[in-house]
Parts: C-alpha cells; structure tokens; sequence
C-alpha cells in the first residue's frame, strides 16, 4: 500500500464502520474506508480507487475523495490557519494538511494561496512543503518569447532571483537584477518572456519592452531626484548596486532614462551628479 498516492485495492471484508481493503485476498494489511465513503452496491471481492492518508489519530485510511495533491505533484492550496508548529492546508480532505514551519520559505497567513509539494516525514506522516518545487515544475511550455503570461512567485533567491510558476507549473525566473522586493510568495503576477532557454525554462520580466518602458522609467528617475531636492548625488556612471539600492531598476535601464531625460533637457549631468533642470 502506498501512502500519498491512488490506487486500486480489493474489498476484503464488510463491517459496520465500513469496509477494509488490501491489495490482495489473503493480505494481512488492511486499511479501513469509512462507511460514509463507501459506494452504493459495494461488495467483497470488488476493487476500488482509493487514496490513502493518515487520519487525526494518525491511524492509516483510505478515502475516495480526491485531494488536490499527491506526492510527485504541486498544487495551489489555500491556508486556513498558522499555529504554534506551522500551518494548516485546505487539500479537498477532512484532515487538513500540515505545513510546518521548517518547510516554509516564506511567513504565510491565513487566506494565502500558496504553491507546495507533498512528502513523508520521519513518522510516516503525509505533510506539505514549499521546498523542492523548482524540480516538480516542468519545463516544455507552449509559449515563446515576447509573449505575456501569468505565473505565481514560489521562491526568492538573492543569486538568482525571482522564482516563478507559469499557469501554476511551468518553470520560470524573473532575474536577480529587476527589482522584485514589492512582491511575496504566492502573489500571482503577469509578466512577459525575454528568453525560452534550451532547456525549456523561462526568463521573465515584469517590465515593459525597452520603447514603452523608458518613459516610465523616466518620470521614476525624475522622482527620485525630486527626493534629493532636485540634485541626485551619484550620475550613470554609479555602480549597479548604488542605482538598484536607489533607483530599484537595473544600470542599463537607468542609463537609457537618464539618457532620455538628458535629450529632452530635463537634466543636467556633471561629474558626480545629476541636477534637474
């Protein structure tokens, strides 16, 4: 019998609480299925679909019901409540799923939405992670670059950047340099591919293409000299990590807004600043 999984098992005997079932006849192993999950007409000798789970007495149980996870798979599924040791997982059961919170990556709250896997703890318990999904995605999208998508934010990493599940299951990455800090896990964002790469991966972006994207950039950099009462302290000549702590956009980006901004003599760039004009 498989913990986690569907399967096709055979009715071995009928009592009052319901039915037990096993892989085979003479199988000492038996799960129970409980007598309101039994279909009508039921009878030894028939097999039926189950999924097997442990139930809030940790005791094994079979159900017909249909999680929305299985192990080897992800799913969305929603928080309903954040506890002392992690939380609880809506997954279409009526145990709800643990989610503890050494397999989070991200704080979660009641009311989130969130992209997880499925596992075995050290006491053959079925629990949720959000480790791990970056491997379960797959990788031959039907889309091509330059097209727009929809995708939820799974992961950050500093390295990298962005992780994100296209339609909730392709592989896709918003890179380190594009400033992402206004999101959290789970949120679902429309982004646009920059590049398929040979593996099937996605490079994303949540910026517009470079013609549309510069006016907007423009009014950002305006902004912020603004802020410095019209005298921005560094120019385009500033490192990456001056202008992305500064400006949250990468250098070649600011360079084409300052650029911009210098031809329409809206700015006056001098050896250490930019000053409005």
């Amino acid at each position: 019998m498989k913990l986690g999984e569907k399967q096709r098992l055979l009715v071995i005997k009928r009592v009052e609480f319901g039915i037990y079932l096993a892989e085979y006849e003479d199988d000492e192993t038996r799960v129970l299925l409980p007598a309101k999950q039994v279909p009508e007409n039921t009878r030894v000798g028939d097999e039926l679909e189950v999924f097997l789970y442990k139930d809030s007495k940790d005791r094994l149980i079979a159900t017909t019901n249909e999680p929305y996870l299985m192990l080897g798979q992800t799913a969305v599924l929603k928080v309903l409540e954040v506890g002392k040791i992690g939380a609880f997982l809506d997954w279409g059961l009526e145990k709800d799923l643990f989610l503890p919170f050494k397999e989070m990556t991200a704080k979660v709250q009641p009311e989130d939405e969130i992209l997880v896997t499925l596992y075995i703890d050290k006491s053959r318990r079925l629990c949720a992670t959000m480790k791990g999904i970056y491997d379960l995605l797959e990788k031959d999208s039907p889309y091509e670059k330059g097209m727009n998508v929809s995708g939820r934010v799974y992961e950050f990493s500093d390295n990298f950047g962005t992780f994100v599940a296209v339609d909730d299951k392709y592989s896709a990455m918003i890179p380190a340099f594009e400033d992402c800090s206004h999101l959290r896990i789970g949120d679902v964002i429309e982004a646009r591919i920059t590049n398929v790469k040979p593996d099937g991966k996605l490079d994303l972006t949540l910026r517009e293409k470079a013609y549309l994207q510069m006016d907007a950039d423009a009014q950002k950099v305006l902004e912020v000299i603004d802020e410095y009462a019209g005298v921005l302290p560094f120019n385009d000549k500033a490192s990456p990590e001056v202008i992305k702590r500064e400006i949250q956009m990468s250098k070649n980006a600011f360079k084409r807004a300052v650029g911009h901004l210098y031809k329409e003599r809206k700015i006056e760039i001098t050896e250490k600043s930019i000053r409005k004009l």
